[in-house]
């Protein structure tokens, strides 16, 4: 509430013409539909009071559908089952983790270390969507594969406690990593991140905080939360509508985190997402996982990402199906082998943090190649809906050069 009255101060000595210095000191999510050379006015101020209120009361639970008590209450007896589970079957520990808020994080670790299988030694730590819970969600497909793996629920669901505002989720994601090194004993090099959905905030805040960790995979998540928001949020809001969602997510930019993290990365873009589309799901081209693929691709290879590279990634990205994906593959006639070479080469000899300048020397069609190629290795389609579970045969290891 403090940061409420803070802001109120600020507008009556200045003016919202300080709103938007305000909102990027709180890093929040946007400051569109913000006048910036406006004078102070009462509309104004009721605007931002209104957006507060919305925001703090039932906005957040739009966002985080998970943490309303009677959605967890009509799921109990499930998430019961789904703990038992664990705990029966596959011998799962249960403990509860103090961040350093207070909030009480519970979760779920799974050793298979002691296994066969040659995934045991590698531990996946899977963060939830925003109506997701371990019990039930997507630490099943890792085990499905024979990973160790530790799942943890967001402050505010089932068996956690707080509320699940940006800052609490960062902390409580910190002290999961912390519990899985120094009480678990795994090392960093040993973790895969995986993220389901909104969990990719979480997940690319982790690889962010700790670029140590071995790799990061993102299913069905997408870039910015602005764009979805406001896909569903009455028109009504028109006014309130940006300063609602960053009163409530003060940066859920994924990008912004992952963006640095420098190891390997998967992307699992659902072919029928009907939640990360801004259209419907028949538009393929509006997910906004495209977007994620995008600019990380034009951050780590912006001399292979110029325009004829981004428009040949677009024709592969609109592909709708596997045969349409080998036919725009095909057409620019893109040599694998070749593109391994070139980049190994680059590597090789200068062995370099991303960004790399590979391809500044290149023909048209040879960075038409590496861009197609590149596409392909750091994105898998699934040829399913946002909320269907991820079946292990495509939870893959990300590709390493």
């Amino acid at each position: 509430m403090e940061h409420f009255w803070d802001l109120l101060f600020q507008l009556m000595k200045h003016g919202t013409n300080t709103l938007h210095y305000i909102f990027v000191q709180w890093k929040c999510i946007i400051f569109y539909d913000i006048p910036t050379d406006a004078t102070f006015s009462l509309p104004s101020l009721f605007l931002l009071f209104s957006s507060f209120l919305i925001a703090h009361s039932f906005g957040r639970r739009m966002l985080y559908p998970g943490s309303v008590f009677l959605l967890q209450r009509a799921m109990r007896p499930m998430l019961q089952q789904g703990q038992a589970r664990l705990i029966e079957e596959c011998e799962g520990q249960r403990n509860k983790l103090v961040a350093c808020d207070g909030n009480e994080i519970d979760t779920m670790f799974v050793d298979r270390r002691r296994d066969e299988g040659q995934h045991g030694q590698t531990l996946v730590i899977c963060c939830e969507g925003n109506a997701g819970f371990y019990e039930v969600g997507c630490m099943n497909t890792p085990l499905e594969g024979g990973y160790s793996v530790l799942g943890w629920n967001h402050p505010g669901f089932a068996g956690s406690t707080g509320v699940p505002f940006p800052q609490n989720e960062a902390n409580a994601m910190d002290v999961v990593i912390q519990f899985a090194v120094h009480k678990l004993g795994f090392q960093l090099s040993d973790i895969v991140v995986y993220a389901w959905s909104i969990g990719g905030f979480t997940a690319s805040w982790a690889v962010m905080s700790y670029p140590e960790i071995q790799a990061l995979v993102l299913d069905a998540s997408f870039d910015d939360l602005l764009p979805l928001a406001l896909k569903v949020m009455p028109d009504s809001w028109s006014e309130s509508r940006a300063l609602v969602i960053g009163q409530v997510f003060y940066d859920p930019n994924t990008q912004e985190f992952f963006l640095r993290y420098q190891g390997p990365v998967l992307l699992i873009r659902r072919t029928k997402d009907e939640i990360i589309t801004t259209t419907g799901p028949e538009d393929i081209m509006s997910n906004r996982g495209n977007n994620l693929l995008l600019k990380l691709l034009q951050f780590r290879y912006p001399k292979v990402m110029t325009d004829d590279g981004v428009r040949a990634i677009r024709a592969w990205l609109a592909a709708s199906n596997p045969a349409e994906e080998a036919a725009v593959y095909s057409s620019y006639e893109v040599d694998d082998d070749w593109c391994v070479s070139v980049l190994q080469s680059y590597k090789t000899e200068r062995d370099v943090f991303f960004p790399w300048s590979v391809g500044e020397d290149m023909t048209l069609e040879g960075r038409r190649q590496l861009a197609l190629f590149l596409a392909r290795k750091y994105m898998r389609n699934f040829d399913s809906t946002h909320c269907t579970p991820l079946p292990y045969s495509e939870f893959t290891a990300p590709w390493r050069l």
